[in-house]
Formats: C-alpha cells, structure tokens, sequence
C-alpha cells in the first residue's frame, strides 16, 4: 500500500505540483512524450464508454462529465465534449487549464466549470455527473486520499451514472517514481481500494496496441 512507499505525504504533494508545473502544456507533455498513442488511446476509451451510454434500459445520461486530472483538455476535448452536452475539468496546474480555454476550440464553450484543485482536495458537485472520468491521476493520491476521493465522485453520480478509472498497473504491489512523485499499483490493490469506497466493478478492460515498454494499462467502470 502506499504508505509502505510514501513517507512524507505532504512532500508527495507537493512534489508532484512542482513537477508538473514545469511541463509544457501540450499532448506531449500531458503524456509524457508519448503522444502519439493519443489516437489509440481515445478510441479505446470511447468504444468503452459506448458500451454504457447506448445500451440497456439503464443506460448511463449524457448530459454532464467531470473530467478529473484533465490537463490541457485531451480527454474532455476528444472523448468526453463529442458525447456529452456539458463537461467540467478538474487539475492541479492553472497553466494547464488556462491552455485548455485555447486547445479546446469552440466547443469549448461548453465546459462550465475549470476546478484547479488537487483531488484530494476536490469534491465533486453531489447528484451532478453522468460519467466520472478519472485517467491517469490516481497514482498521484495516497490510498486513504483515494478511497475517500472515490467516495465523494459516488456522492456526485445521477442516477445509472458511472465513475471510470484508466490508469497503468504494476505487475505486483505498488511501485514508486520519485520523478513525478506517483504511485503504480497492481490491479488487487486498486480494485481492494474501490471496494473500499463502497463502490462495484462494472467492468474492466485491458488496453490494446500500447508500447511494450510502458506499464499495461486498464480501464474500470466503477458505480
């Protein structure tokens, strides 16, 4: 867990502020110079999200998504604005929010909300979002940060509404890297933390045709 890897949480924090403050506010930059698996990524995460949005008599809404740990807007501006009426973004960089208001283009006019806000810190507006989209960030959270975070995305879910996660897992426990200062947890101990929130798997999935040399990567529907 990672409080066997993270022994000054105050200094995991702010660490990883500062070392996203010095990234440049580009798809580059949001993935660590691999942008080129953009595409990849996106239509993964939108055949996915297809899955609950258009199928079922409880099929999720689409008229509101929280993009969490947004960037520059990547996920709100490829994935999240094509498929839902209205759309707010939560990050830790400003730099980064204030590049989205350009990057998203006009339809950026309908993101209502830019949080900047750290998630541990954020607390999701209670009854507000069809989908809950969280990619890439949880490693940036301690394990009580976390459960209690995915606690109040619950709190903020309509009714059929889902929380996704998407995000690299270790092979085994959990890894630190001290560069950005996160955490890499294997797929037990995410899922433990999820049952924790009091929350369900809906479903998981595996991402395909990413470089080898990265961390396999998965997706979960939570609710």
């Amino acid at each position: 867990m990672t409080s066997n890897v993270v022994e000054d949480e105050l200094d995991f924090y702010s660490k990883a502020k500062k070392y996203w403050k010095d990234i440049p506010p580009t798809v580059d930059g949001m993935l660590g110079g691999y942008g080129h698996i953009s595409n990849i990524d996106i239509n993964s995460s939108r055949k996915f999200l297809l899955r609950f949005i258009r199928d079922g008599s409880n099929k999720t809404g689409t008229a509101r998504a929280l993009d969490c740990g947004a960037g520059i807007g990547r996920i709100t501006k490829r994935l999240l604005l094509p498929l839902f009426k209205a759309v707010d973004m939560v990050d830790v960089t400003e730099d980064f929010l204030n590049k989205a208001r350009s990057y998203l283009g006009e339809e950026g006019r309908r993101v209502r909300n830019y949080f900047c806000c750290g998630l541990q810190d954020f607390s999701p507006e209670p009854g507000a979002y069809d989908v809950i989209w969280i990619q890439w960030v949880i490693g940036h959270l301690t394990d009580d940060d976390l459960t209690n975070f995915l606690k109040r995305c619950r709190l903020g879910l309509q009714p059929n509404g889902i929380i996704v996660i998407k995000d690299n897992m270790a092979q085994e426990g959990v890894i630190m890297d001290d560069v950005d200062s996160s955490v890499c947890r294997d797929l037990d101990v995410v899922c433990k933390l999820i049952r924790r929130a009091g929350l369900s798997l809906l479903a998981q999935e595996k991402q395909e045709n990413f470089p080898d040399e990265i961390y396999h990567v998965y997706t979960l529907a939570l609710r």
